[in-house]
């Protein structure tokens, strides 16, 4: 197709998806011609498009063969980054328009944000499509596994322009607010496309966006306005609590504000949430006990992986309150027996990890409690994915896969598949490099299945995944699900009881 009738395929799309007014259709044109520096403009006349990604994959080829673009990974997301940046509207447009959703329901607010973010293609759908996604049952339920496939590799030789350039403190981070239209540079992602949206929380200013790698469904990201250090404590509870107020239809969670447990940018104040019912909401009451301080807020330990009090109650500030208190007492508690040290030559090792969500007329606040210790044994942490899992999941576990979603690394995709040919072939799994690392957890699980066959290797292995995740979060929790794992935990309760 000749540029002409690419410029005109993209504005049909954005006219279609409400991207360009009528009043705009001849500016953005011409500033698309100003792009690809075409003075003449003679388009076939029509009004279809395709698939978005397929129109701006054939305007790259054009400016990569007319010299505009070098052919690069990171050179392409900058270019169709800016592609997509001329047919963005002005924030106060979209702001007004939230406002107004916001209006008639919260709901209908954030479906109208998480469209547009989509139609943009900040939220890159094709991407995103490509991530190997599933559900298992476990002990705790079902567990969501995601192999996260959607974040290309990097060229070499964008890594190495990246090494050369020079550093740069704008934006701050890639959370900062001055992210909003940034056309960025070979270290940092272009965001002419990206839109966000200011928002209250306990009167202080925030903004709401979503994560361009969608993790799960309106996986947002709930920001400070200013580039400060994350922190847990009273304010934290109570702006997750806020925003689950003014947004009931989502889940609000912090990362730990320590390394090892924290799994996120620790230097910008930020929460993540969204409208997904993660298997942690589904984790039942287990052992339930009172709160002499707070008689109205109900407590008590979840059936779940990782050692968490769940928190409910009409009153948002009586159960920030109790969160306080949970918390301050957790950030000084030591029971040597069951291994929890708050310190060690005064370096800090206990945290929470949070999440509010509204049940019904009622506040719920989930305190997960962490704790970043190691030792030589265990040099990534105590409580961090032990050694026997690495072959499945090593990276910190943060707030995502606290809740019950496993993000996993791309290299399982190739490994998996190499792993069930070889099952069913009767190949040595130590003589292959992609699964080696597999075959002693190959070992143990194929001996509890009579018959494994080609119909049903492929669910087989995604379900002994989600085995390992759960044993994974398992590892993270801070109290062992053991009748002496449990004793301690109660040690802890009771003590948040008095």
């Amino acid at each position: 197709m000749k540029i002409d009738d690419l410029i005109m395929e993209l504005m049909n799309y954005g006219i279609a998806k409400e991207l360009v007014d009528d009043a705009d259709i001849v500016y953005t044109t011409n500033r698309l011609l100003e792009l690809f520096e075409v003075n003449d403009y003679q388009p076939d006349e029509n009004d279809g498009f395709r698939e978005l990604h397929l129109i701006l994959e054939d305007m790259m080829s054009y400016a990569i063969e007319h010299g505009l673009l070098e052919d690069t990974i990171t050179n392409r997301d900058l270019f169709d980054t800016r592609i997509m940046g001329m047919l963005t509207p002005a924030p106060s447009v979209i702001r007004g328009e939230f406002l107004k959703r916001y209006e008639s329901s919260p709901k209908e607010a954030t479906n109208f944000y998480y469209t547009f973010s989509r139609a943009t293609n900040y939220i890159r759908d094709d991407r995103i499509a490509k991530d190997e996604k599933w559900t298992s049952d476990t002990e705790f339920g079902l567990m969501d596994i995601t192999i996260n496939l959607s974040k290309p590799e990097k060229d070499p030789r964008d890594i190495a322009k990246a090494g050369q350039a020079k550093k740069s403190g704008y934006p701050a981070c890639l959370l900062c607010r001055e992210n909003e239209g940034y056309a960025g540079h070979i270290s940092h992602p272009a965001r002419q496309n990206h839109r966000i949206i200011p928002i209250t929380l306990c009167g202080e200013a925030y903004n709401l966006q979503y994560s361009p790698y969608v993790y799960y469904n309106e996986h947002c990201i709930i920001f400070n306005d200013k580039h400060i250090p994350m922190k847990i404590d009273k304010d934290a509870f109570d702006k997750l609590l806020d925003f689950v107020r003014q947004f009931p239809h989502y889940t609000a969670g912090s990362n730990a504000d320590l390394p090892i447990v924290g799994g996120s940018i620790l230097s910008h104040d930020h929460f993540q949430g969204g409208g997904y019912e993660f298997s942690m909401v589904r984790a039942p009451y287990e052992r339930e006990f009172k709160l002499k301080d707070f008689p109205e807020v109900h407590a008590g330990t979840i059936k779940w992986p990782m050692s968490t009090i769940r928190l409910q109650g009409k009153d948002r500030e009586q159960i920030a309150q109790a969160a306080e208190k949970i918390l301050g007492l957790w950030r000084g508690y030591t029971d040597e027996k069951a291994f929890i040290l708050a310190e060690t030559e005064g370096t800090p090792h206990n945290t929470i990890t949070p999440i509010a969500r509204m049940r019904g007329e009622l506040f719920e606040l989930d305190l997960v409690l962490r704790n970043n210790i190691t030792t030589d044994e265990y040099p990534l942490g105590v409580y961090h994915p032990h050694q026997e899992y690495h072959h499945i999941k090593k990276e910190n576990i943060g707030l995502i896969e606290v809740m019950g979603l496993a993000v996993l690394p791309a290299r399982l995709k190739r490994e998996m598949a190499a792993l069930e040919e070889a099952i069913l072939s009767g190949k040595d799994l130590r003589a292959d490099d992609l699964t080696v690392s597999h075959a002693d957890w190959a070992d143990e699980w194929t001996k509890k299945y009579d018959d494994i066959n080609k119909d049903n290797i492929h669910k087989l292995v995604q379900d002994e995944i989600a085995e390992v995740f759960s044993h994974v979060l398992e590892n993270a929790g801070v109290y062992k699900r053991t009748e002496e794992g449990q004793a301690a935990f109660k040690r802890f309760t009771d003590l948040v009881s008095e």
